[in-house]
């Protein structure tokens, strides 16, 4: 009887010891998931993150315990709960695991920067080994506004072109697709590449948070219509902010003194983040630099309460001139060389340099108060 006994309380034993780290069988079709998919932090942050069963939003409905893993416990650690804690800046991989599903998030810990450029990566060209050494000496997060890899955004694009360069960054990178993504059908090979880092690939739009800052990644290649998804999306995503600063980026320029001219269809986007108060647009396209005087969506000089709109269209695959006359509010351009843009974000305010391949080429660089 009492070997009978001991039999049952070893088999519960046995069982709550699986229930606590998961079954193989445990989660069908892969509803496991882990958040957030990605994170950026400051040094000495604490973050809690979270493991369970996901709906098909991907919100986690069911919290389960977890085994947590980092890749590099000098970057960040995650204890037995999920507090993660960060301790330099780098970029790390942390695991969850819960039976044999295994799940990814990634934890940028970084200085409050964001430096980047649009129109990157061709096998014809070498303008994206030159900016993307430039990447590899500033500490932060990579924004790329679209046209990431010519000629079409394809698998062999992005595995030839794309990851030799800028591709050492993937993981501190948060793309916005462009035109030559879309190129391949539903942009594939751009979702397959960047994975969570380029949102759902069903929309492509998503937001993040940084030092305070809200960052908003706009799709400029599908449906940006007054009632669109998108700008339904838009909206609600500004309402719910408490950011003080916000910037967005995306790859057509409303505004541009650029042959490509401008792209009149994001003007409900320009009129969302205006009317929310949003203080910087980042654009590609025209593979050129430009920087606007703060302005209102249709134009108008706004000193108040006007969006400043840099196009920063010389990640490397090639240059084009400006023209002549200049649009309206055009405040500096230069065709002359490659280069990235440096947004260096304050609790209420932010630095800006455009930091080129070739130094003293050409340079812009200036300070501004958030609203």
């Amino acid at each position: 009887m009492k070997r009978i006994a001991a039999g049952l309380y070893l088999g519960m034993i046995a069982c709550l010891a699986a229930d606590d780290l998961g079954s193989p069988h445990e989660v069908p079709n892969g509803h496991f998931a882990v958040l957030p998919r990605w994170t950026a932090a400051l040094p000495g942050d604490s973050l809690q993150l979270t493991g369970g069963l996901a709906d098909t939003t991907g919100k986690i409905v069911q919290e389960l315990r977890v085994l947590w893993r980092s890749s590099d416990s000098t970057i960040a650690t995650v204890d037995s709960r999920g507090r993660l804690r960060t301790h330099r800046f780098g970029t790390v991989t942390v695991q969850g695991l819960r039976g044999d599903s295994v799940k990814d998030l990634t934890v940028v810990v970084t200085p409050p920067v964001l430096v980047g450029a649009g129109d990157i990566a061709s096998c014809v060209s070498k303008g994206d080994e030159a900016t993307a050494a430039i990447l590899d000496t500033v500490p932060g997060i990579v924004i790329a506004p679209g046209d990431i890899a010519y000629e079409s955004g394809s698998d062999s694009d992005f595995a030839q072109c794309y990851a030799p360069s800028w591709g050492r960054h993937r993981l501190r990178t948060r793309p916005a697709p462009g035109n030559h993504e879309y190129l391949t059908p539903g942009a594939r090979s751009y979702y397959d590449y960047f994975g969570a880092n380029a949102g759902n690939p069903d929309q492509g739009y998503y937001s993040y948070d940084v030092a305070g800052w809200h960052v908003i990644v706009v799709n400029s290649s599908v449906d940006v219509g007054r009632d669109s998804p998108q700008v339904e999306w838009l909206r609600k995503d500004l309402a719910t902010s408490t950011a003080r600063c916000t910037v967005a980026y995306w790859h057509h320029p409303l505004f541009s003194s650029g042959p490509n001219g401008p792209y009149v269809q994001m003007r409900e986007i320009w009129r969302a983040l205006y009317q929310f108060g949003a203080d910087i647009i980042i654009n590609g396209h025209d593979h050129v630099y430009e920087r606007f005087a703060p302005q209102d969506p249709v134009g108008n000089p706004d000193s108040i309460r006007g969006i400043r709109q840099f196009t920063v269209g010389t990640g490397g695959r090639s240059l084009y001139p400006l023209f002549a006359i200049r649009a309206k509010n055009s405040v500096v351009g230069s065709s002359a060389t490659y280069g990235v843009i440096k947004l260096t974000l304050h609790p209420s305010g932010y630095d800006w340099r455009f930091i080129p391949v070739t130094p003293g080429k050409f340079q812009d660089s200036g300070t501004a108060d958030c609203h």
